[in-house]
């Protein structure tokens, strides 16, 4: 990433014959929104050269969702919660891709950026703090998460779901769920060691996470353990937004309440993900 200095005043001294730089270093309380804009620029500008494999998977995950549940299964079960399997499964597909479109980038990148390509050194060597660093790379994963999540329900409504005009809050509640998922994904990237590490993730919380969550089929007739593991899943509360959106007559109170979840979680991960990337690259 290309970086202007800041400052007009003389340039440092040179280090002493001898000197070994250390780890990166960065202002730990400095938050600046020209610095996170500064991010943004950066993945927007590596996106542009890879925007066409991106969008092809983007567009293909739920058509193939559509095809082979709305379809297939949707064949086999006339109406789930109120709602036909199609309408069920559509919700849960632009969940499940806010989910995968947020989270394994920001895993991804963070891990190889940190680890193997030792990116966030020299980011970090500009005037750029953690939180920014954080920040910015969360928010644009959102973003993309938020475009993914229109696109599905693009594709959704080509296959004959017919949503709700409160639909068009979709776009609001997909980039605050991403930002939570980008900031998960980046916690996970900062404490991980090798690459044996994502299997782990992806198995023990990744997949966890989008099956018990009201995406392919009802909570209301899991076992009383597994229906209090999915109350605990933020993509459950999600997923409930976005049908609530999508199809209509929801109360203030039950949007509040999932609302509220998704937003602490969020705040949650964000703080552990900062937390941990200094301790990674700096500490």
């Amino acid at each position: 990433m290309t970086t202007a200095r800041l400052s007009d005043g003389p340039d440092p001294p040179a280090p002493a014959e001898g000197f070994e730089p250390g780890p990166a270093t960065a202002a730990p309380s400095r938050f600046a929104v020209r610095a996170v804009l500064a991010v943004l620029w950066r993945e927007w500008a590596v996106f542009r050269r890879v925007w066409f494999s991106t969008a092809f998977g983007s567009i293909l995950e739920p058509v193939t969702y559509f095809i082979a549940f709305g379809f297939g299964f949707g064949a086999l079960v006339a109406e789930v919660a109120g709602l036909s399997y199609l309408d069920f499964i559509a919700t849960g597909a632009v969940a499940i891709g806010v989910l995968f479109s947020s989270i394994f980038p920001a895993l991804i990148n963070g891990y190889f950026r940190r680890k193997e390509q030792r990116l966030y050194d020299g980011v970090l060597a500009a005037p750029l703090s953690i939180p920014e660093l954080v920040t910015g790379e969360a928010l644009w994963n959102a973003l993309r998460a938020s475009v993914v999540a229109c696109a599905t329900v693009l594709v959704a409504i080509g296959f004959g779901v017919r949503p709700d005009p409160t639909v068009l809050l979709v776009p609001v509640i997909t980039v605050v769920a991403g930002f939570a998922f980008a900031a998960a994904g980046a916690a996970f990237g900062a404490v991980m060691r090798s690459t044996h590490s994502f299997d782990m993730i992806i198995v023990g919380v990744i997949v966890p996470m989008y099956v018990v969550a009201g995406t392919f089929f009802p909570i209301d007739g899991l076992p009383p353990a597994l229906a209090a593991l999915a109350v605990a899943n933020p993509l459950y509360h999600v997923v409930e937004l976005l049908r609530a959106v999508t199809f209509g007559a929801p109360t203030g109170a039950v949007l509040g309440l999932h609302a509220a979840v998704v937003i602490v979680f969020g705040v949650v991960a964000w703080g552990v993900a900062v937390r941990l990337l200094r301790r990674a690259v700096i500490d």
